[in-house]
């Protein structure tokens, strides 16, 4: 059984910076393309960035507009982990966040347009940008 798990979310003052981890179990994570999520209150969950599943020196990697340039997403997939580091955090990046995966082998694209696609999801965590 799949499980996520995410951990480092916090209150930060606008500018500061945070790294989401989450912790892919229940089987080979290099298999799935991993997708982070957010909601924020009162607004529909949205597609953040994601993560295609071929290992290469050079990962698909997708970013919504909002968010280009100072978030990173990574994955180590001998710790099964994967990264969201979130740099010049803004009070509109508020939100619960969410990892997401799909089991995709051997595809090096991925999207995070629909929530739909992906079918394991881990319990979210609490990111807030707040002076």
């Amino acid at each position: 059984q799949i499980h996520l798990v995410e951990s480092g979310g916090g209150v930060v003052q606008p500018g500061g910076s945070l790294r989401l981890s989450c912790v892919f179990s229940g089987d080979d994570v290099q298999f799935y393309a991993i997708a982070w999520f957010r909601q924020a209150p009162g607004k529909e969950r949205e597609g953040v960035s994601c993560l295609g599943t071929m290992n290469s020196p050079n990962p698909y990697t997708w970013y919504t507009e909002s968010v280009k340039g100072r978030y990173t997403m990574s994955r180590d997939n001998f710790q099964s982990t994967i990264y969201l580091q979130m740099n010049s955090l803004k009070p509109e990046d508020t939100a619960v966040y969410y990892c997401a995966a799909k089991f995709s082998p051997g595809m090096w694209h991925c999207s995070a347009d629909e929530r739909s696609d992906y079918p394991y999801w881990g319990q979210g965590i609490q990111v807030t940008t707040s002076s």
